[in-house]
């Protein structure tokens, strides 16, 4: 017997349905739909990722010849600038054919040089085809690379806080110039120590190889020296080549050429820094020489790191008026500890650090004697960046209350970092515990007096460097909070100084620490 809906029942349930999509659905069943979906989105990737990597692994053997690589979307991209990077790759310039999986290592390699010149967003997808010549090869295969450009116009301001400095800034980054990954780097900044100070530097590879780089600049600065009563102008340019060798070494050589002017003198200033003060030229070659194999390069918990610096001045054919040799070496090492009952990492690690260098005055003229160092060239010592618990500049030679710096300087550190309880071992969060110590000294001979001929300056280095190890150096120790922001580490520490030699300033109490390179 067949039964129909009368239109009063029809009435009903069709209120019924709309009443039902009136009511606002579940969040607990949204979440656990788009949970499912995401799921099995996940499961068709893993399986096609699967697929292809089988098909790859399987034909990894097969002969295979790249015909044509394209870079799509490069809009403001030197076409030649691209083809130095990948015409080697073509088979055409290859004494023997690819294998498939040696075609696809080439051309990641290339992917990869791409991505480090900084002008494309990550990542860049490479897509194989066949190509539709039909008097192709049956091995050829096209190679696609689909990029996106980065915005080639950066305008950032902003303001910056730490070391005792407050500041405000601008920075108006030009990228792809010319479409050979030259970039143009404008800087200007006002702050309460470093009073104006602004910079240009032109950067552009060599060859198009983002490993070998080099660099123009000019900087016209102005900083209060407030550790030692005056006021630092500084004008002059620099050039620079930069490469980057295997392991993990860097290199950079640079000429500088800069006008220092010491000024704004404060009422009390010494009479070394009025000794100093005025004009002076400088005209320098160095060499930098940089090995990081840390995991991490600001709060690393395995690895080393070491650094030459070496600065000739004065000597040859570069001018000016101050001549000397100077050297820094620094170095850390980086160890993790093992805790028993806890699997893999356990984000406790160990650190030492040790700095050390000299500056050794030379003779603008052989028949002359050597002139002794300026404010200017000398090292300083002690802030939180370096020696923990003492001021900055608080270490080395004083004259009246005027930190003057020094010839000869070593200092020393031993870290403990353990992650915060209920925060894990896998955020950049840390609990340190520290010592550290540092000496900086001037150069004097034997008879303590300052070095005035070339055999005077050998003594002096002899007795000066010897002089480092007679007595303990200056030491602090302390604890503190430790974060390591993918910009800058910053650090909050309690430091008490354990031992301070005879008219060096301690600082017993809270320090913040912010920069890159820490002791």
């Amino acid at each position: 017997m067949a039964s129909s809906l009368t239109s009063d029942d029809e009435d009903r349930d069709n209120d019924q349905i709309f009443n039902r999509l009136q009511q606002p659905a579940d969040p607990k069943l949204l979440e656990e739909q788009q949970q499912a979906m995401n799921e099995r989105i996940n499961a068709i990737y893993q399986k096609a990722q699967a697929r292809l990597a089988e098909a790859i692994d399987e034909n990894s053997t097969l002969p295979v010849t790249i015909s044509r690589i394209q870079i799509l979307n490069a809009n403001h991209t030197r076409k030649g600038f691209l083809e130095r990077i990948f015409n080697p790759i073509l088979s055409a310039n290859q004494t023997r054919p690819y294998t498939l999986s040696e075609a696809l290592q080439k051309v990641s390699q290339g992917a990869d040089k791409l991505s480090r010149f900084d002008v494309f967003h990550e990542p860049i997808s490479i897509f194989l085809d066949k190509p539709t010549d039909p008097n192709a090869l049956p091995t050829d295969l096209d190679v696609y690379l689909s990029v996106r450009e980065k915005s080639r116009i950066l305008l950032k301001t902003g303001t910056d806080l730490g070391n005792a400095e407050g500041s405000a800034y601008g920075n108006l980054l030009w990228r792809n110039i010319f479409g050979g990954a030259e970039t143009l780097n404008l800087n200007a900044s006002l702050g309460t120590r470093t009073r104006s100070a602004y910079q240009a530097a032109f950067e552009a590879p060599v060859l198009s190889d983002p490993n070998f780089r080099w660099e123009v600049g000019a900087i016209a600065s102005a900083t209060q020296k407030p550790w030692a009563s005056h006021e630092e102008v500084l004008k002059g340019g620099w050039a620079r080549l930069r490469w980057q060798t295997q392991a993990s070494q860097r290199h950079e050589l640079t000429y500088n050429g800069f006008w220092r002017q010491v000024t704004g003198l404060s009422p009390d200033a010494s009479l070394v820094v009025r000794g100093d003060a005025g004009d002076s030229v400088k005209s320098s070659i160095s060499h930098t020489w940089v090995y990081d194999g840390r995991n991490h390069p600001l709060l690393p918990s395995s690895g080393l790191y070491a650094k030459t610096l070496n600065e000739v001045a004065g000597v040859g054919p570069l001018k000016g008026d101050v001549s000397f040799w100077k050297s820094e070496f620094e170095t850390q090492g980086a160890i993790p500890i093992p805790i028993p009952g806890i699997k893999g990492p356990s984000g406790v690690s160990f650190t030492t650090g040790l700095r050390a260098g000299l500056l050794y005055p030379l003779s603008l003229d052989p028949k002359s004697p050597p002139q002794p160092s300026r404010i200017n060239d000398r090292f300083l010592l002690g802030g939180p960046t370096d020696v923990r618990g003492f001021r900055q500049a608080g270490l080395g030679p004083r004259d009246s209350s005027d930190a003057v710096g020094g010839d000869v300087y070593a200092a020393g550190s031993a870290n403990l970092f353990v992650p915060l309880p209920r925060v894990g071992r896998d955020t950049p969060l840390r609990l340190q515990a520290f010592v550290n110590a540092g000496r900086l000294l001037s150069l004097r001979t034997s008879n303590n007096e300052p070095p005035k001929t070339n055999d005077q300056v050998k003594d002096a280095i002899t007795s000066t460097i010897s002089e480092l190890g007679n007595g303990l150096p200056s030491t602090a120790a302390g604890i503190g909070l430790v974060y390591a922001h993918p910009v800058a580490r910053f650090e909050l520490n309690f430091s008490l100084p354990v031992f301070q030699r005879k008219g060096e300033e301690g600082r017993k109490g809270l320090q913040l620490g912010i920069g890159i390179n820490f002791l």
